[in-house]
């Protein structure tokens, strides 16, 4: 008998974590390494919200708070919404937890039984399947396309619910392509969803912020308010204000799934950092400017990697309407041979022989629910992500 659980034995571990790790593990034996697999913002967290954490602690406000965040948070969280998202929530609708990957989980597990479906468009952030796995729920993967811009249809929303479907989630600007959804195109998945009402909606909306040229961001309860009773809302100080390391997230929903939520973390991790949540309430409450700086680097960034990527040999590169990561199409470099004799069989493939010839690293495809891709996120300086794209493109020129 496995001393570690059945369910355990089905969850993959993270692989870009896994690829993030390894390319500092060959950093760290001294190899020239560009590592563009993490998702998280190069900037420091702006000053005004450091210097709340420091105030916060020299004000000694170092204990247990309240397990799913402070009262001034969440009525800065309702302030957020009402003000960005024109969503009225109260505070007691509104719950914080140590990232917004636990806002996601604490839903999960609040709601899921054996046999309940959740349904998650491909490609998708490589923790959703997971997730539902550990909460006794099985994935329903509805696959995209570069063809479709990496959007799912309402018709194939329809078409794979089911009477066990308990949630879809939406995650617009989208890791890993970041692709968006605009407002006639999640208007076409609302409608589907009201002629579905046991079906709820969890919303991702961490890359909000991080939107170009005229795409207009919507969240799927703003597009249609009869949702807003089976709809969770989650949002992060993390990709926004680089405070990736800060682990704050919140999300809004009815009263009876935050207080459920709730109790999920209370037998968990209890609250989030004290210092942190006030730090982000600095971040909600204060100064804006840094999101529409950092929003403009990052379109300068994406323009030249999609640029350089479409000029490599067998690469495909759409423009992503948000967040920080492409994802290109390698179909046309599938059964070609590096100079060593490797067959570049799949994505997975490809993304290791890149890297141990060229020491950029990137996530292959297969771990988003999507081959052939990988995936690069240009949260890097201009001069990382210029090498980058010039060892990519010697790499495919290379392959026979």
């Amino acid at each position: 008998m496995s001393f570690l659980s059945q369910t355990l034995a089905r969850v993959k571990p993270s692989s870009t974590i896994a690829m993030t790790n390894l390319a500092r593990e060959l950093a760290a034996e001294g190899r020239d390494i560009v590592s563009l697999s993490a998702g998280e913002p190069d900037f420091d967290t702006p000053l005004h919200i450091r210097e709340a954490a420091k105030a916060a602690i020299d004000a000694g406000h170092t204990r247990y708070t309240a397990v799913d965040g402070i009262p001034e948070l969440k009525r800065a969280v309702v302030d957020k919404f009402r003000r960005e998202n024109g969503l009225d929530y109260a505070p007691q609708q509104v719950t914080v937890g140590t990232g917004g990957k636990q806002i996601l989980y604490n839903a999960l597990m609040a709601t899921l039984d054996p046999g309940d479906e959740v349904i998650i468009p491909a490609p998708y952030w490589v923790s959703y399947p997971d997730m539902v796995t550990l909460g006794g729920g099985t994935p329903v993967i509805v696959a995209g396309s570069i063809e479709s811009g990496y959007r799912i249809t309402p018709e194939q929303l329809d078409s794979a619910i089911t009477p066990r479907t308990k949630w879809v989630i939406l995650n617009s600007p989208s890791n890993p392509t970041g692709a968006g959804y605009g407002e006639a195109e999640m208007r076409g998945l609302t409608d589907v969803l009201l002629r579905h009402p046991h079906v709820w909606v969890l919303a991702d909306d961490i890359y909000e912020h991080l939107v170009y040229d005229d795409f207009r961001f919507v969240t799927p309860a703003q597009v249609e308010p009869r949702l807003i009773e089976r709809t969770l809302t989650m949002n992060g100080v993390s990709k926004a204000y680089a405070m990736t390391g800060w682990r704050i997230g919140y999300g809004a929903g009815p009263v009876e799934l935050i207080r459920a939520m709730a109790n999920v973390q209370s037998q968990s991790t209890s609250n989030p950092c004290s210092i942190s949540q006030y730090a982000a309430l600095a971040a909600l409450t204060g100064p804006q400017d840094y999101i529409a700086e950092s929003r403009a680097v990052f379109q300068r960034r994406r323009d030249l990697v999609v640029a350089g990527l479409n000029q490599c040999e067998g690469i495909d590169c759409p423009v992503p309407q948000g967040a920080f990561y492409v994802y290109p199409s390698i179909a046309r470099l599938i059964g070609r041979t590096t100079p060593g004799g490797t067959r570049i069989t799949d994505d997975r493939t490809f993304a290791m022989e890149l890297l141990n010839a060229t020491g950029v690293a990137v996530v292959f495809g297969e771990a988003f629910g999507l081959s052939p891709h990988f995936r690069i996120s240009y949260a890097a300086s201009d001069a990382q992500l210029s090498d980058a794209v010039a060892r990519i493109r010697g790499f495919c020129g290379s392959l026979r």
